[in-house]
This record gives structure tokens, C-alpha cells and sequence, in this order.
């Protein structure tokens, strides 16, 4: 495997830079690397699509922090919008960072003096949605089916937004380039063109299934693989699923949130569980065997004599996996809380006289009423000050 160049090294820019001095350190590349002004140099088009892949990952907060955790392996196949390890084609760059282009004095194309925006191609939107799921089943991984709305292209015209037997032509404002440039003195400003907002072409009979857009409101059925440990705030991208992209551009991604709910037996720290387990004194005192909850069934606790009020045992490997694909599931954690019942029968009353007798412990008289202990409170303080 060949050895891939720190992305950080990359944008020359430290692990600590904000958004706004990479996105300055990619623009400063971009313009030196631009194959409009590097035509037919195949190593400045190199280092052009490196310098967008960096700028991908590093760019975006989500990748970036998977890129710091886990280096090149936290991002493989994340990198560049085509969806493989890197940018395909410097058309891929400029459909998915072409605002980042604008102003440079030339086009946004790459190579053969192309311009962006010719032909209108552009990235498709992408969506965003939520899964609720119960605590087992993001400890176990499970399948959910989605029904989202989104725009695809449309079956009459095929994606072109002109009626059959029509079809679109150059604008004439910018002469099909999506761009017009404005000279004033010594600087050139590029802005997008007017007339055609930016596609190059005007379409002069429209389809009428889509008004001209080329693309239509639909709704689809969706398949998500949900991995084992997911939790709250995590967020899974799925690849090309977003909306279909305009005039034969990729399409956008679809971005899947998760919300897990709480559990009323077990709460979550990461990947470890905790569970609070209440026994009776006795247990506490003399040891037991408890059944347990897990999330894969029921297990046996031992309790040892003379466990105190608020221990913790642990149970290795009960607990949540790892979203990240690594093979580690936490632990489950079972805090002991010893109940003292709030009413006792005569014969366990007797009993536990008993043993207060046997602790030489100071315990309430039997059924003493509260206006004798008032009583003998107060003549208890008497006694006292008569000494």
C-alpha cells in the first residue's frame, strides 16, 4: 500500500488550525495547482486533486475529527464526494467546491479552458434524517427502513428540463460559460451569470412534468444498516443517497442522526452500563445469588457477605460494542443498593430485636407512641438540670 501524505502537511497548516486558515490554505493551493492555468502539467493536476482531498476532509468537522482519531483508516471511502478514496476527476472537485473557486479571474473547469457550470451540472442537495432506537437495539445493530422525499431527475426529460423534441441553448449573456467577467482597471471580477444563473444554457420550451428543472419531487423507500453501539449524537453519511444532482450532476449525500432512548433499567456511560441493583439486608450481610438483567438475557451476581451499600461489580464484556467496528464491548456495572423495608411483620420485628440486642445497638421501644417519646424527652432533660 502506498504511503499517503499527512492531509495536515498537505494545506501546510498545523493540527490545530481553525476552518477559516484551512479553507485559506486550500484556496492559496487551488489557485497556484488551477489546471487553467496549468494545462497539460499532469503534476500540478495532481497536486491539485491532493490538495482538494485534504481540503474534503479536513474541511469538514465530522471527517476531520475521524481523520485525527483514526488517521487515512478513519476516512477511507469518505474522502471525495464520488465516493472512492479521493476525487475521481477535477470536474468532481469543482462540482462539489465551486463556491471556493469564485473569484480566482478564471473559469472553474478543469483543463481545455472548460468553465464550470457549462451545461448547468451541479452537486444535488444533501438531506438529513433522524432514527429513534430502543437501547438493545443499538446495542445489537438492527435494519430500519426510511420513506424520505427528495428530488430526482425527471422521467420526461431526463434531468435536461426542455420538452421532447426541444432542447436547450447557449446563453447568450455569457456565451454558455456560467460565469461573466468584469473588468475594472487592473482587476476582473468573475460572478455568476444572470441570465442563466449559472447553467450555461437557456431553455426556451421547458418540460412541463418539472417546469424546466429537470428534476421532481419524489418519495423512496430506503434500506439503513445500522451498526452495533451506535449512540446519541452520532451521525451515519450515506453516500449518493441525497438528492439527484442538476443537469447530470452527482447527487448529494444523505446524512442519518441517531437518538437513542433511555432504558428503565440500564444507564448508559459510553460504552460501559450501569445498573442499580437493590437486595435486602440479609443479602448484603450473609451473601446471595441475584439474577441480573443484561441486554442478552439474565445472568447470576454473586453477592459476598458483608457487600456494603453502594459497590460496584463489574461485568466484563456485558455491556455496549464499539461503533467504530473495533472488536471492544464494554462493561455492565451493577451498583448494589440494600433496601430497608418501610414495614416488617411481628415475627421478623422479634427477630431483629433480636439481633439489635445481639449489637448491643440503641433501637426505638416497641410501640412507643410519639407523645411518650415527647414525654420522655423532656422529663429526661429534667432529670438533668435537677442534678
Amino acid at each position: 500500500m502506498a504511503t499517503q501524505t499527512c492531509y495536515y502537511e498537505v494545506l501546510s497548516v498545523s493540527r490545530t488550525a481553525s476552518a477559516g486558515e484551512i479553507k485559506k490554505a486550500y484556496r492559496k493551493l487551488a489557485l497556484k495547482y488551477h489546471p487553467d492555468r496549468n494545462q497539460g502539467d499532469d503534476e500540478a493536476i495532481t497536486k491539485f486533486k491532493e490538495a482538494s482531498e485534504a481540503f474534503d476532509v479536513l474541511g469538514d468537522e465530522e471527517k476531520r475529527a475521524r481523520y485525527d482519531q483514526f488517521g487515512h483508516a478513519g476516512v477511507q471511502g469518505a474522502a471525495g464526494r464520488s465516493g472512492g478514496g479521493g476525487f475521481q476527476d477535477v470536474n468532481d472537485i469543482f462540482s462539489a467546491f465551486g463556491d471556493i473557486f469564485e473569484g480566482f479571474g478564471f473559469g472553474g473547469g478543469g483543463g481545455g479552458g472548460s468553465r464550470r457550470g457549462r451545461g448547468g451540472a451541479r452537486r444535488g442537495a444533501s438531506l438529513e434524517t433522524t432514527i429513534v432506537l430502543e437501547l438493545p437495539e443499538a446495542a445489537s445493530g438492527c435494519s430500519r427502513e426510511l420513506e424520505i422525499s427528495r428530488r430526482e431527475e425527471c422521467d420526461t426529460c431526463h434531468g435536461s428540463g426542455a420538452k421532447a423534441g426541444s432542447d436547450s441553448t447557449n446563453c447568450s449573456t455569457c456565451g454558455g460559460h456560467g460565469q461573466v467577467i468584469q473588468s475594472q482597471g487592473f482587476f476582473r471580477v468573475q460572478t455568476t451569470c444572470p441570465a442563466c444563473r449559472g447553467e450555461g444554457k437557456v431553455i426556451k420550451d421547458p418540460c412541463q412534468n418539472c417546469s424546466g428543472s429537470g428534476r421532481v419531487m419524489k418519495k423512496s423507500t430506503l434500506k439503513i444498516n445500522i451498526p452495533a453501539g451506535v449512540d446519541n449524537g452520532m451521525q451515519m453519511p450515506i453516500r449518493g443517497e441525497g438528492e439527484a444532482g442538476i443537469k447530470g450532476g452527482p447527487r448529494g449525500d444523505l446524512h442519518v442522526n441517531f437518538k437513542v432512548k433511555e432504558h428503565p433499567l440500564f444507564e448508559r456511560h459510553g460504552q460501559d452500563l450501569l445498573c442499580r441493583l437493590p437486595i435486602s439486608y440479609s443479602q448484603a450481610a450473609l451473601g446471595a445469588e441475584v439474577e441480573i438483567p443484561t441486554l442478552t438475557g439474565r445472568d447470576t451476581l454473586t453477592i459476598k457477605p458483608g457487600t456494603q451499600p453502594g459497590e460496584v461489580k463489574r461485568l466484563r464484556h456485558k455491556g455496549m460494542p464499539d461503533p467504530n467496528g473495533r472488536h471492544h464491548v464494554g462493561d455492565l456495572m451493577v451498583e448494589i443498593q440494600v433496601e430497608v423495608p418501610k414495614s416488617v411483620s411481628g415475627r421478623q420485628e422479634e427477630l431483629l430485636r433480636e439481633l439489635a440486642g445481639l449489637e448491643d445497638a440503641a433501637v426505638m421501644p416497641h410501640q412507643q407512641s410519639f407523645f411518650d417519646k415527647v414525654k420522655h424527652f423532656f422529663s429526661g432533660d429534667d432529670d438533668e438540670d435537677d442534678s
